[in-house]
């Protein structure tokens, strides 16, 4: 068993502190604003220029208008606000955003993230993944814990093309939520069903169980 992308999503909104300002890579973590509970005052950043992002809008609440950095329609919460590109990459350069939730291709045991470019494919931009990997407080990386081909995702060193280096705290599978530390991944929480046995066949690192400490990050 798994954790399905909505229930990884679920699990990535404990995460999410109220107060914070938070910014939500493309993919996975674009889930999470369905799943924070009701009174949240986290509130998420878009790095194309909106602060107050809502949860996806029913079919009958679409405007083309609002979008995120995904080209993904959303909805905004009473008090949010609009800016430009250039605004918003000032608060992500200048620290202002607590927490930065993003996908991931590949995480080093060293905290190392790759999540911007395939080799030899097409590659449309490279994004504000690097601003906000060195901009954010805490980088936390939402992803399947293996690749199509069944490789693991998380290595001891990168093979693609670094995002940032040492810049991811925790991360969160459909398998797990591990910790980087010192060269290791921290097992901190299992998905139901799943085995230490299991996460350790599936991931290319050395892995150290501490189960005892689950739950989000303190």
């Amino acid at each position: 068993m798994a954790w399905t992308r909505d229930q990884m999503a679920a699990r990535a909104a404990l995460e999410l502190r109220d107060g914070e300002y938070v910014n939500l890579g493309i993919g996975l973590p674009t889930l999470i604003p369905d799943h924070l509970p009701a009174g949240s005052t986290v509130t998420l950043h878009a790095e194309n220029g909106i602060l107050g992002v809502g949860p996806f809008p029913y079919e009958e609440e679409v405007d083309p208008d609002l979008i995120n950095a995904g080209k993904q329609t959303v909805t905004v919460l009473p008090g949010a606000s609009f800016f430009d590109s250039a605004t918003s990459f000032a608060m992500i350069r200048g620290g202002h955003v607590d927490a930065a939730v993003l996908g991931g291709m590949q995480v080093s045991a060293h905290g190392d993230l790759a999540n911007w470019m395939v080799p030899g494919a097409m590659v449309k931009g490279m994004g504000g993944a690097m601003d906000l990997v060195s901009g954010a407080g805490r980088v936390i990386v939402l992803m399947e814990h293996t690749a199509r081909n069944g490789s693991s995702k998380l290595v001891e060193s990168c093979t693609l093309p670094l995002t940032g280096r040492g810049v991811v705290q925790r991360v969160i599978t459909d398998l797990a939520v591990l910790d980087v530390a010192d060269g290791v991944f921290r097992l901190v929480e299992l998905a139901p069903g799943t085995t230490v046995e299991e996460i350790v066949a599936k991931t290319a690192a050395p892995v150290v169980e501490q189960l005892a400490t689950a739950g989000p990050t303190p």
